[in-house]
């Protein structure tokens, strides 16, 4: 009989541990492929593949039959309905092992042992893959859900075959040797693993507590900001830590690398770890917190995050800027929503001398109480600051809770609402006017007019 593996030669360059284990292992599969030749295990083979068509025609015909009727389920919570298209996406692979397993007891009852053995192989296996898939669905980040999924299929695929503790023994023997350490296939994807269940333990961890503390009401905005950047540092450091000691790997020898690194950093990015700390200072005085309204230089807005180098600061105009942190430390910056949200507009304006003062005031307090986001509450007041030279200057204050939604338009409401108010009740608006006079020069004695240009008066009001 013709064995697939009797024609491959190993390698003489490998080492002897590997070259005996990577025999064995070519002899293993050499026997397994002789033993699937056998009758009853080819018989076997073809009934898998059958029922697998029967299942994948079922799935067919059943799958949207149960998207209809979930369709109507509007009123069950969402987990339950993501759980029912989880069970819909792999119902071939469900029924697949539903059949199997039925064909393979009924084979138990009526015939011997031995001639299911396969087949309950394959149904284990395809069991085993149903339960890892469904699992893996909890883990939200697509490169680790595809990472822990092949990972449980391969290893669950050579648990059931029995061909673990070969492919251990062969990963093992394919290592190099650099001094004093020893680096395997087997240690690099022991180290891969617990690294990535770790990181995935402190996102995990990360996640659920920044959510929590989110959700306190007993801590200001800028705190909570830096509880949950604390805690993504300890969770994620602690997982580094405890995914490299983990596999072996010695973290005493790199204290003195760690030490000149740091040094050098220190000299090469000095902005961005005074960028860093000032960040932490802005967290814990709560100077700048999110929401707030702030202005810096020529710079007006609302603080939408505050990161680790920066804060984002929209605009009313949908422009978002990227401000140091360091900026909001040493450079004066108007906080309107520090203690509170109250915030006080004035605008100037002036009307003619004719007009009673006493009037104006009135209507123009009346003025500003009609528009909408100007506050009741705080009286709006109006006082002479002036007498100009065409007209007497007044300001109007008010106060307003939102500044968020703009204070350039609120100021335009107002004057809108004070022009309509001096136009109802008569009062003018005072402007500079020329007036341009002609006089007529004096004559001389003679009566001729003497040679000079004619003067001009002018007169401003």
């Amino acid at each position: 009989m013709f064995y697939p593996f009797q024609t491959l030669p190993v390698p003489e360059s490998l080492p002897d541990p590997a070259r005996e284990l990577l025999t064995e292992a070519l002899s293993s599969g050499q026997g397994f492929l002789a033993g699937l030749l056998r009758p009853w295990n080819a018989y076997q083979l073809l009934i898998a593949i059958g029922l697998y068509i029967a299942a994948w025609l079922l799935a067919r015909y059943l799958g949207p039959r149960i998207r209809t009727w979930l369709s109507n389920r509007k009123s069950w919570p969402l987990w339950r309905i993501k759980s029912v298209l989880a069970i819909q996406q792999r119902l071939a692979g469900i029924l697949f092992v539903v059949l199997i397993w039925t064909v393979v007891w009924t084979m138990r009852e009526i015939t011997w042992p031995s001639r299911s053995y396969l087949l309950g192989i394959i149904g284990t296996l395809a069991f085993a893959w149903i339960i890892v898939a469904l699992l893996t669905r909890l883990i939200r980040n697509p490169f680790l859900r595809g990472v822990f999924q092949y990972g449980a299929w391969a290893y669950t695929t050579l648990l059931i075959t029995g061909l673990l503790d070969e492919t251990i023994a062969v990963l093992d023997a394919a290592a190099v040797s650099v001094g004093d350490v020893r680096l395997s296939l087997l240690t690099v994807i022991q180290a891969f693993i617990s690294l990535a269940v770790v990181l995935t333990l402190a996102r995990f961890f990360t996640r659920t507590t920044s959510q929590r503390i989110r959700q306190s009401e007993d801590m200001s905005p800028s705190m909570q900001v830096l509880v949950v950047k604390a805690l993504q540092i300890l969770f994620y450091g602690l997982a580094l830590f405890f995914g490299l000691q983990a596999v072996g790997i010695d973290l005493t020898g790199l204290a003195f690398l760690s030490g000149a690194i740091g040094v050098g950093l220190g000299f090469g990015l000095q902005k961005v770890v005074s960028n860093l700390v000032s960040g932490v200072i802005i967290l814990l005085d709560k100077s700048i917190k999110p929401g707030d309204v702030i202005s810096l230089g020529d710079t007006f807005g609302w603080i939408q995050t505050l990161g680790a180098r920066y804060a984002s600061v929209v605009t009313r105009d949908g422009k978002e800027y990227l401000i140091p942190n360091e900026d909001l430390i040493t450079n004066q910056v108007v906080n309107w929503s520090h203690s509170d949200q109250f915030v006080r507009l004035d605008i100037f304006f002036g009307v003619a001398y004719g007009d009673d003062p006493h009037l104006v005031r009135k209507i123009a307090v009346e003025a500003a109480k009609s528009v909408d986001r100007v506050l009741h509450d705080r009286t709006p007041v109006c006082h002479i600051v002036g007498f100009g030279d065409s007209s007497v200057d007044y300001i109007l204050r008010f106060w307003i809770l939102d500044p968020t939604d703009g204070l350039t338009n609120i100021r335009g409401n107002v004057y809108l609402a004070l022009w309509d108010t001096f136009k109802e009740h008569g009062i003018s608006i005072p402007f500079p006017q020329r007036e341009v006079r002609m006089v007529e020069p004096p004559l001389t004695a003679d009566g001729a007019i003497p040679d000079t240009e004619p003067t001009e008066t002018k007169t401003i009001r």
